[in-house]
Parts: structure tokens; sequence; C-alpha cells
């Protein structure tokens, strides 16, 4: 299994989608805008379930991100601006 930092950089994937829609430098031409929330809340999802990844006992190996001590402010940043910017365009 991945350790905590591997999953954090790969959830990096979704904060830079995120910020990017919001911020108009993500391509989404051809796409409605339902389809754009719909992207934008898929990654909030996969950022909302990998911070809550944690064991659930000592045989299971799931990095502890829940626990973790590392910074997650630019994941919980980005959720909050994905919600936002569904909310606005919905």
């Amino acid at each position: 299994m991945a350790t905590v930092t591997e999953v954090l950089t790969a959830g990096t994937d979704s904060v830079n989608l995120i910020d990017g829609v919001k911020a108009g430098s993500w391509n989404v031409e051809g796409m409605t805008q339902t389809e754009i929330n719909e992207m934008v809340q898929r990654n909030v999802d996969h950022l909302e379930i990998i911070l809550e990844y944690a064991p659930v006992d000592s045989d299971d190996d799931t990095p502890d991100v829940a626990g973790s001590s590392e910074d997650k402010t630019a994941y919980i940043d980005a959720i909050n601006t994905g919600k936002s910017y569904i909310e606005e365009n919905n």
C-alpha cells in the first residue's frame, strides 16, 4: 500500500483540476456546465475519500492519512473551492 505522502501527492491532481477550473485555466472546451460540475464533484469526492483513509486495525496497511500530521491545507481548500464553484455554477 502507498504511504501517506504518496496518497496526498496523487491527490494533488485533483487539487490542480479544481483550482484550474475555478481560475478558468483548465481546458473545459466542449463541456456543458453540468459536465464541468460533475467533473469537479468527482474530484471533490476523491479528495474527501483520501483524507479519510485510516487503517481499521493493526493488520490493515491502509495509510493513516486522517491521523497524519502532514499538511492537508491545500486539499481541504480545494474541497471547499470545488463545492463553492459547483454552488455558484449550478
